[in-house]
């Protein structure tokens, strides 16, 4: 796999949604890392009060994903909660503001317009959901227990011959490891970081969410490959100015700026 003839490094974020504030602390993160290469598995927009900006920042990633929330401004917000639902009509409207100009709404439209779905390399699979729907489906960290539904996962896409997989959607880190039986790690429960190993087994990493964690820890998350290991990653971001930005913008409802503070 990568990383066994290779030394291989990079950086993959997910679930960025507009909180530019947690953004600009990962990219200066990773900066400071001097990683020159990040995969992004996508809802960069969606919820938070700067969509345009985030995609501004994003546009030259080697790799953009398309999430569920890049999805529903593109197609409508099928599914969506109602708050999601408001949200999501919110984005649509700051991606064509007659204030700015017209070609530069164009230009954020067909970035999104563009997303790829999913995107190997190797032995490496970037989704934004999981393997069998890269865009949609979840896997909650409690599904290491539904034997069938990961059996049908982590044998997807059946032309793919992948060995780890990266996603996000869930705003939730972890690592999903594929043996006899199926086990899901907790970031702490492996000290931070996780031997990929040269087995033949599969393993599935969250990333966790940038903009929004909902692992009852509201710091950024994302992750870090470097050779043969997985490092999670949480900083501490300015929440004050996220909170601040939504107060600029009344329509988007108030509980999504509340639940940044709770990590949920």
């Amino acid at each position: 796999m990568p990383g066994a003839e290779t030394f291989v490094r990079f950086a993959v974020i997910s679930d960025i949604h507009g909180n530019l504030a947690a953004f600009e602390t990962v990219l200066d993160d990773i900066r400071q890392k001097e990683i020159d290469r990040v995969y992004c598995l996508g809802d960069l927009i969606g919820y938070g009060p700067d969509p345009r900006r985030c995609i501004e920042l994003a546009t030259d990633f080697p790799v953009n994903l398309l999430g569920n929330h890049e999805e529903a401004v593109l197609f409508g917000a099928i599914g969506f909660n109602p708050k999601a639902k408001i949200a999501i009509d919110w984005t649509r409207e700051q991606l064509s503001l007659k204030t700015e100009p017209q070609e530069h709404n164009r230009k954020l439209w067909n970035f999104i317009g563009g997303l790829s779905r999913q995107h190997q390399e190797g032995a490496f699979l970037f989704v934004h959901g999981s393997p069998r729907d890269p865009t949609r489906e979840y896997i909650f960290k409690q599904d290491f227990q539904d034997r069938e539904k990961m059996d049908d996962i982590f044998s997807a896409p059946a032309e793919g011959a992948w060995r780890v997989c990266f996603a996000g959607h869930t705003h939730h880190p972890g690592i999903f490891e594929q043996n006899s039986t199926y086990h899901f790690y907790e970031p702490s429960q492996v000290g931070g970081s996780y031997d990929l190993g040269t087995g033949d087994s599969r393993i599935l990493v969250n990333v966790g969410s940038v903009g929004q964690p909902r692992d009852g820890d509201w710091r950024a998350s994302y992750v870090v490959v470097e050779d043969n290991r997985i490092h999670f990653c949480r900083l501490t971001y300015d929440l004050e100015r996220t909170l601040n930005r939504f107060k600029d913008f009344p329509n988007l409802p108030d509980y999504l700026a509340k639940r940044l503070q709770e990590g949920k």
